[in-house]
């Protein structure tokens, strides 16, 4: 008897062993199958300071949201910014591809570029591009061609617009003076695009080419020279960075301008009429989506701009002794007053 319930100890201990073991098994198995994937990690580089870039990074993250992305749970966002120093964004470029982002966004060209010459594997959304093909960023708008794809700045009625707004406030305008960086990316084309639209309203124009901060005095000045009737901008960060003195000599000289960007307006500029920066950005989310579910930026179409925007800075149109017609004013989508 003692044999047999020795035996019948070991056979217990034995089930016991196994049954124990399986449950062991079973449950390092139901915990592997409930590991969450792994979140995807978006890098966005700009040329731009971490603050001034703050409405178009919330703007993207609200397109993220949109899509049921939830940042820091189901998705993260490495950022990246040279602060105004372009110099810095190869090294930033860098870093995002070393850490294995899924994929980049750029806030403009000299991001992009950067972004390009760090990776040709990693997919790029442009947020930002003024001229893309121009760029030498995708082959064409319709079939990008590489890993970049994302959204235009620039859309072929812009300058042509501003040209006919600011005819409409100054109704006698003959001359107009055309400030731009030539080397800055899509001016030339924005250029060529303004050409049809001053011949058309038999106004001349005189473009004066800002390589650097000194150009601007002198360009104001050869305007006066030339006695032209208001100022328009095409393009180039020198202009962007400089928008304080420009919108202040503009001022002083009693010249209407209609800008490039919407920065000039709520720094003191009189007329914006462009694209809305921050739909850009909100619709470069859908890219990112589209990307992380399966879809190649090469196959991806550019996207040209859909929503504008035109703002009015009174108080500058009454410091220049400016009256803007009711007409026109009931066309803006913001007055500053």
């Amino acid at each position: 008897m003692k044999v047999v319930s020795s035996q019948w100890s070991g056979v217990r201990k034995g089930v016991f062993c196994i049954t124990l073991c399986a449950i062991l098994f079973a449950l390092c198995s139901t915990a592997d199958a409930q590991q969450p994937a792994k979140a995807p990690q978006i890098g966005y580089l700009s040329n731009a300071s971490r603050s001034s870039m703050s409405p178009r990074t919330d703007a993207f993250r609200l397109g993220l949201r949109e899509l049921g992305y939830l940042e820091g749970e189901t998705i993260f966002v490495e950022r990246r910014n040279a602060d105004g120093k372009i110099d810095r964004l190869p090294a930033l470029a860098t870093e995002l591809v070393r850490l294995k982002v899924d994929v980049i966004i750029t806030g403009g060209p000299q991001a992009t570029r950067a972004a390009k010459e760090a990776t040709s594997t990693i997919p790029i959304v442009m947020a930002n591009v003024g001229d893309p093909v121009g760029e030498g960023f995708v082959a064409s708008l319709a079939r990008p061609g590489g890993n970049i794809t994302g959204l235009s700045a620039l859309a072929p009625e812009l300058s042509g617009k501003r040209l006919e707004l600011l005819r409409e406030v100054v109704p006698k305008l003959t001359r107009v003076a055309v400030l731009g960086t030539a080397s800055g990316p899509g001016v030339s084309l924005q250029l060529r695009e303004l050409e049809p639209a001053a011949k058309a309203f038999k106004v001349q124009l005189h473009y004066l080419d800002v390589q650097n901060p000194k150009d601007i005095d002198s360009a104001f000045r050869a305007a006066s020279k030339e006695r032209a009737d208001a100022v328009i901008t095409l393009g180039g960060g020198i202009l962007v960075s400089q928008r304080a003195q420009i919108v202040e000599l503009a001022a002083k000289n009693r010249l209407p301008a209609i800008y490039h960007q919407g920065w000039f307006v709520e720094d003191g500029g009189l007329m914006y009429y462009g694209v809305n920066l921050l739909d850009l950005d909100r619709r470069a989310a859908t890219y990112v989506d589209r990307i992380l579910k399966g879809a190649k930026p090469a196959d991806l179409p550019v996207e040209q701009p859909t929503k504008f925007e035109f703002v009015i800075n009174l108080k500058t149109a009454k410091q220049i002794g400016l009256t803007i017609p009711p007409n026109v004013l009931a066309r803006a989508d913001k007055v500053i007053k």
